[in-house]
């Protein structure tokens, strides 16, 4: 199973369209996971066409989002637990707030945003994955996305996929 996870879209605020490089990813996706900011609903629904989407709000999301998507998400694939959330809120680091969102919940992995910055670690038995944004890299070096490839035994493999432009 191929997942595409992306967050920080900020369409059409920092771009004004899905990166090409992440169009090429998304056509071969099973799923995909956006966690938060991504500004309209136009965006969620131009990423349906492609694979089912697993979305929950950022901090800067329409009204309309807000009233339809979660602030969190556990999510089951096969025998594996994904949590999902933006990770923005008051106090600790983006990571710590991710991790604690789902401090009570059994997962495997926690995919977060906000940050804008790529990441990817272990934290005890839970990998931690932000996918940095494909269209609003801030100080990083390059835009980003993420893909997650459930394997075999139920094994999780991230890769972040890195490119210069937005276009």
């Amino acid at each position: 199973m191929k997942i595409v996870i992306l967050g920080d879209t900020h369409i059409p605020k920092r771009a004004k369209h899905l990166p090409k490089r992440l169009l090429t990813e998304l056509k071969t996706a099973d799923a995909i996971i956006h966690t938060g900011d991504f500004q309209t609903i136009d965006v969620y629904n131009d990423l349906g066409v492609f694979a089912p989407v697993h979305g929950v709000i950022g901090n800067v999301d329409s009204e309309e989002l807000q009233q339809m998507l979660p602030s969190s998400l556990l999510l089951p694939f096969n025998d594996v637990t994904i949590g999902v959330t933006h990770g923005h809120g008051k106090g600790k680091t983006t990571e710590k707030r991710a991790l604690l969102a789902f401090e009570h919940e059994q997962v495997d992995a926690v995919i977060f945003g906000h940050s804008h910055i790529p990441t990817h670690k272990q934290i005890g038995d839970i990998t931690l994955f932000n996918p940095g944004s494909a269209t609003d890299k801030r100080r990083e070096k390059q835009f980003s996305f993420g893909l997650l490839y459930i394997l075999q035994k139920n094994t999780l493999r991230f890769e972040h996929v890195f490119y210069d432009s937005k276009d």
